[in-house]
């Protein structure tokens, strides 16, 4: 049986070439698993995905703590748990949006966790972290500026994860929040700041990583005016979102 979850060595398709602002295809519906705390991911994803687009949104349950190699296990194992819960007959595919779980796990650990999720609700599956990486690629970034706002204890996992993929970090501008409340409570006109900032530092292309981060208007402003490209965890997630489920394979609605 082929697997239907994306792997480490399937390239994106050959429409991620085209403008952040071109039409895309029909509607899709979007199981979409976020941390508990999560208040951006599911809006600012159906913002950039097709007009008409759904979101069946389940959240996996964490502490107040950041995520980290030792919270990780737990929470990774309600998420497996948590995805039987999906109403997989109204679905086209599945978004596991946790970025930092993707890249404290590493690259193997993160595919796996992807087919597994695919295993478990027989439809195609990505992950944001696998997201990051294959839109750098994709447009053959080697050298990433970074805005987080993970601890330096996480930035270091993410560096890490990115040079597994030959991608090197040049700079890494963070927030630092130490847990959920200091997460949540980041403007979009604080991280536009830090992004700003990061676009003239000497790399290929910036990368806003975290999935809580509000980050619609921040690269669809900055985007605009910028000759080095921007992405962000939900942006590339949506993206890639739209070229995997394309409409001949779509369940009839």
């Amino acid at each position: 049986m082929t697997n239907p979850s994306v792997s480490r060595d399937v390239p994106l398709p050959s429409a991620l070439h085209s403008p952040l602002h071109s039409p895309l295809p029909s509607p899709l519906r979007v199981g979409l698993m976020v941390p508990a705390n999560n208040t951006t991911m599911e809006t600012e994803l159906l913002a950039w995905l097709p007009p008409r687009s759904t979101c069946q949104t389940l959240r996996i349950a964490r502490g107040p703590a950041l995520l980290d190699a030792t919270t990780l296990p737990a929470y990774r194992a309600g998420a497996l748990e948590l995805a039987k819960s999906f109403d997989r007959d109204s679905l086209d595919l599945i978004v596991y949006g946790c970025t930092a779980a993707g890249f404290i796990s590493g690259p193997d650990a993160d595919t796996e966790l992807g087919a597994h999720i695919a295993e478990l609700t027989g439809l195609p599956t990505i992950t944001t972290a696998q997201a990051m990486v294959r839109m750098l690629a994709r447009h053959a970034v080697k050298r990433v500026a970074l805005v987080t706002p993970y601890l330096d204890v996480v930035n270091e996992r993410l560096t890490a994860f990115l040079a597994a993929y030959d991608i090197v970090v040049t700079s890494l501008s963070s927030f630092k929040a130490r847990n959920v409340d200091e997460l949540a409570a980041i403007s979009s006109a604080q991280v536009a700041e830090l992004t700003r900032q990061a676009l003239h530092t000497d790399s290929d292309a910036v990368f806003v990583a975290c999935s809580q981060l509000p980050t619609l208007e921040v690269v669809r402003t900055l985007a605009a005016t910028s000759a080095k490209p921007l992405f962000s965890s939900i942006q590339v997630s949506a993206l890639l979102a739209s070229e995997m489920v394309q409409p001949g394979l779509q369940k009839d609605r």
